[in-house]
């Protein structure tokens, strides 16, 4: 099987790219435009080297490179990840994530959808279009501060609600796919997934962000009082499930994916602080404990209170749980940044791609 994956040089699409070349026989077809979080450092050498890998660098808003890479490479499944992420950045430039998330969207459907309509036999009954989504889309959930009972979980027929920028242009593609399924026939899958962490996670997000912070002495920023739950999987369980869906799915499904690891943002923090003290005792000058660097700072406007997952269907439909708990992941996360100073430093100095692409 041949397996073309938008944005496979990003934290969970290299995720995927190392756990099918190294996990499976199937092809790869990475397809990725290399902006600043798009690292192919974060697929080893020997990987890449395989001949049953591909690296094909293009803008999925170009029509154009799109059609011609998929007449060259003839995929079975595509497993749609590109897409600028990170909430912060939206609020303050949403221009880029309504291009690259929404019309970006459109053009790879609509070329898969043209691509597909050639395809006779085996080859049009095996193709899918699998879209990565974020648990964003559904707003937030009620707070155990403010709620007493049992609390809800976001399922796949939770309505969307969509609170900032980014979770609007996700939630936008969302409706792109089911449209182009229903109006057309495409043969789609839907995955909404909660917040991933893990190995190769670009220092932006808020678990390398704090990690490397605390081991330079900084500032450990912390949004309002720390409140905020989020449901944290490991994002190489995150690939397994991807994989096991794409494989096994039902075409026109949704299937939300969540590591059962309900954390208050605070309580992340600290446990990483934790981790600091025993596998790093000695500090920075002038820290006594890494958990003095926590500052709290104002919160970020539209901040969701609450994110929790029910991945009950895909538990029950195609047998998969996480293999992690937090403390296992987040300590072998902890560990990974700690054994892998090269990676991460050239991508705080902004080097990373220069070794690969001879750019300056």
């Amino acid at each position: 099987m041949k397996i073309l994956i938008t944005g496979g040089a990003g934290f969970i699409g290299s995720a995927l790219v190392r756990y099918i070349l190294s996990e499976t026989q199937h092809s790869v077809i990475n397809v990725d435009k290399l902006t600043y979080a798009g690292n192919l450092n974060s697929i080893p050498d020997a990987l890449q080297s395989k001949d049953r890998y591909r690296f094909e660098q293009l803008d999925i808003c170009d029509s154009t490179a799109i059609r011609k890479v998929l007449q060259e490479t003839q995929p079975t499944v595509i497993m749609h990840l590109a897409a600028e992420s990170h909430v912060d950045r939206s609020i303050d430039g949403p221009g880029d994530f309504m291009q690259t998330n929404i019309m970006g969207t459109f053009v790879l459907l609509e070329e898969a959808r043209q691509y597909w309509s050639t395809l006779e036999g085996a080859a049009k009954a095996d193709f899918r279009f699998h879209h990565i989504s974020t648990d964003e889309v559904y707003g937030d959930l009620p707070h155990p501060d403010d709620v007493q009972g049992e609390l809800p979980l976001f399922t796949e027929s939770t309505s969307y609600a969509p609170s900032s920028p980014y979770s609007a242009s996700k939630a936008s593609s969302d409706h792109l796919v089911r449209a182009w399924q229903r109006t057309y026939g495409l043969p789609t899958i839907i995955t909404n997934c909660s917040n991933n962490y893990g190995p190769y996670h670009f220092p932006e997000k808020l678990v390398p962000h704090i990690i490397l912070n605390a081991l330079a002495g900084k500032p450990l920023p912390v949004y309002g009082n720390g409140s905020q739950i989020r449901d944290w999987l490991y994002v190489e369980d995150h690939a397994r499930a991807l994989f096991t869906v794409v494989t096994q799915g039902k075409i026109g499904e949704t299937y939300n994916i969540g590591g059962h690891n309900e954390k208050r943002n605070i309580e992340v923090v600290r446990t990483i602080c934790a981790l600091l003290e025993d596998m790093v005792p000695t500090k920075p000058a002038g820290v006594d404990h890494y958990q003095d660097l926590i500052t709290f700072v104002q919160d970020r406007p539209g901040h969701d209170a609450r994110y929790a997952i029910d991945a009950s269907k895909m538990s029950a439909e195609l047998d998969w749980a996480p293999q992690e708990t937090f403390e296992s992941g987040i300590k072998k996360t902890v560990q990974w940044y700690l054994d892998n100073a090269t990676w991460w430093q050239q991508v705080l100095n902004g080097e990373y791609q220069l070794d690969r692409l001879g750019k300056e």
